[in-house]
């Protein structure tokens, strides 16, 4: 039971830094704790779903107070990173929160939602859709569901 409580922290942990702008990665550890087949598909999903949108959360809020710092050395994206994440945005408006998922451009695309003042709940619904897809399809290849 205590192994089971510290398996679905360390997922929500890893998903949830792996959301930030810190470099880290949930991908490895779903898929292991797939293959062990001790935990439920949807409790796994949804551990990690969670974790990676409350990360995504993080950036969000840090786009909208404080993108006026963009220009000092400690900020945590490049302000090329997130001009071109900004860019995005302008140019794909909303629907680019789909691409959240994506490795490099994910994470700046979260800021850049902050820094342009995107609603809260719109943000959350589709981030929430990008995640969950994406922990979905890694599952479903895992597990030779495709």
């Amino acid at each position: 039971m205590l192994t089971d409580l510290a398996s679905y922290l360390g997922l929500f942990s890893a998903a949830f830094l792996a959301a930030t702008l810190l470099p880290a990665q949930s991908e490895a550890l779903l898929v292991g704790l797939l293959m062990t087949g001790r935990h439920p598909l949807a409790a796994l999903l949804l551990v990690a779903t969670a974790g990676n949108v409350l990360g995504s959360v993080v950036n969000w809020l840090l786009g909208r107070f404080v993108e006026r710092f963009r220009d000092r050395p400690w900020f945590p994206v490049s302000p090329r990173a997130l001009d071109s994440a900004s860019g995005w945005y302008r140019r794909f408006g909303l629907w680019s929160l789909l691409l959240s998922w994506m490795p490099v451009i994910g994470d700046p695309i979260t800021l850049a939602a902050g820094v342009l003042r995107v609603p809260f709940l719109p943000f959350v619904i589709l981030v929430t859709l990008a995640k969950f897809g994406r922990y979905t399809v890694l599952a479903a290849l895992t597990l030779g569901l495709m």
